[in-house]
């Protein structure tokens, strides 16, 4: 039997045992704008997930925009594995697992395009753990020590930490509790000009769905710069979730 590689056997480290279900009693001293949007994420009795397995498809733009599928192993409050192909000949992975960010990407599987890590490169995808917390909202309840706040009645902000790495998560929600935009201050280096900085990282929904006792985006556009200026040039990444499975 063929040993699994890296990246699978680190999807398989990464997923943790769901802990006890949802009770709506858990969220009752939170802001009347949190409750209301774990309200309509999360049905009483689902077990609350720390993990998530996801399949996706959609359009990334490296240079152009180019159709991928890509699958993925997420657990917010530590790390995740994307594993994509891209235009039917780019593949590879971006991880964060063990605080340790790393970058592999391969051109028809053999020739490299792009191979990244270092502090900067698992700062970044720290943030990018964190931010995709939005798929899976059990895993940022408060029992697991995630403070939440809202500033007004269609803006909350989750507050935690992937490692070492401070993650702010603001979303802003419609009347239903459902998320319609998602930022946070992300480390990155979106120019490519060498140079790493904090910058807002985030984007629209576009669409919902609901799996296993969860109700969540399904669907949207993300990149750097989101609510600036720059978000026109920022935006790189579309997405449909095809499959959704909570680490029961």
């Amino acid at each position: 039997m063929c040993e699994p590689s890296g990246p699978m056997r680190e999807q398989r480290r990464l997923a943790l045992p769901a802990a006890t279900a949802f009770d709506p009693a858990e969220i009752a001293g939170l802001p009347e704008p949190v409750r209301r949007y774990f309200t309509a994420a999360i049905a009483p009795g689902t077990p609350a997930s720390r993990s998530v397995e996801l399949r996706m498809r959609g359009s990334i733009r490296i240079g152009r925009w180019m159709p991928f599928r890509a699958d993925e192993i997420l657990t917010p409050l530590r790390g995740f594995v994307w594993r994509a192909r891209a235009a039917g000949i780019i593949s590879g992975s971006d991880r964060f697992v063990d605080d340790k960010g790393v970058m592999r990407w391969k051109l028809a599987g053999v020739v490299p395009v792009m191979s990244a890590e270092g502090p900067d490169i698992s700062r970044s995808a720290a943030g990018r753990a964190g931010g995709e917390g939005l798929w899976l909202p059990t895993a940022l309840l408060p029992r697991f020590g995630v403070a939440w706040d809202a500033t007004d009645d269609g803006h909350i902000t989750a507050r935690f930490r992937v490692g070492e790495t401070a993650i702010e998560l603001r979303h802003t929600i419609d009347d239903a509790g459902r998320v319609t935009a998602s930022v946070l201050d992300r480390w990155g280096d979106p120019d490519s000009a060498g140079t790493f900085a904090s910058h807002p990282f985030g984007g629209d929904v576009t669409g919902y769905g609901s799996f296993g006792g969860i109700t969540i985006p399904t669907s949207g556009r993300l990149g750097w710069g989101y609510g600036t200026d720059s978000w026109p040039d920022g935006e790189f990444f579309r997405y449909q979730l095809t499959d959704v499975e909570p680490v029961g």
